[in-house]
């Protein structure tokens, strides 16, 4: 099979978000916040986790501690019982403890809205850090590559990146920048409706014609770690 060149591949992603828009129109957050502090805390407590669970405990979280400053206060165990329903509970109330402590000592109390401020932040990456930026503050400044739009993406051929952090950058140089503010949303809706990890929906999927891995989902898997 001929390689592929670099504009063929970028006509093809802009194809394939053209068609995801399409399919999905303007997805919002499936997280609840209503300011940029609840959303980065909820971003966060989502890792690993889904976000049905992360919007079951962030009511009480933030009826308890409704500010980085009473969060700093807080103490880190009774965190913990708030969101011990979550996986790697420990870690994310130690870092949100930490992190509200550091909106306080470092942002007046105020997040962030730079990626240099918000990666600085204890327990926050570029993936919730683009999120922020995004859903918060307006600001376009990256893809928040999940394992859902990891997964995708690798499928697609648009990435041989070894996790979700390192395959942003080849998502960038392909994805024309007025488009990078719906890959997040719409990707993870395609990943959880149609192309998941086990027994993706080939036949189904409106991205076929596109998928050099239609038809045979483990493709790419041995050049790509999981």
């Amino acid at each position: 099979m001929a390689r592929e060149s670099k504009k063929s591949k970028r006509e093809r992603a802009a194809e394939v978000c053209r068609r995801m828009e399409e399919r999905y129109g303007q997805v919002g957050s499936a997280l609840d916040y209503h300011s940029p502090y609840t959303l980065l805390i909820a971003v966060m407590l989502s890792a690993q986790t889904t976000d049905r669970s992360v919007n079951k405990v962030t009511p009480e979280l933030f009826r308890r501690w409704p500010g980085p400053a009473e969060l700093a206060a807080a103490d880190v165990a009774e965190v913990e019982d708030v969101i011990h329903s979550l996986g790697f509970y420990h870690s994310k109330a130690r870092h949100a403890v930490e992190l509200a402590r550091t909106l306080v000592a470092d942002y007046g109390g105020e997040v962030p809205s730079t990626m240099e401020g918000l990666t600085s932040l204890p327990g926050v990456g570029r993936k919730t850090a683009n999120i922020v930026l995004n859903k918060a503050f307006g600001i376009v400044e990256g893809i928040a590559v999940d394992t859902h739009v990891y997964r995708i993406a690798t499928r697609l051929g648009f990435t041989r990146a070894p996790s979700p952090a390192a395959a942003e950058k080849d998502l960038l140089d392909l994805i024309p920048h007025d488009l990078w503010t719906g890959v997040n949303e719409t990707w993870i809706r395609l990943g959880r409706e149609i192309c998941p990890s086990q027994r993706p929906k080939c036949d189904e999927c409106p991205l076929a014609d596109l998928c050099p891995s239609a038809g045979n989902p483990d493709r790419y898997r041995k050049r790509s770690k999981k």
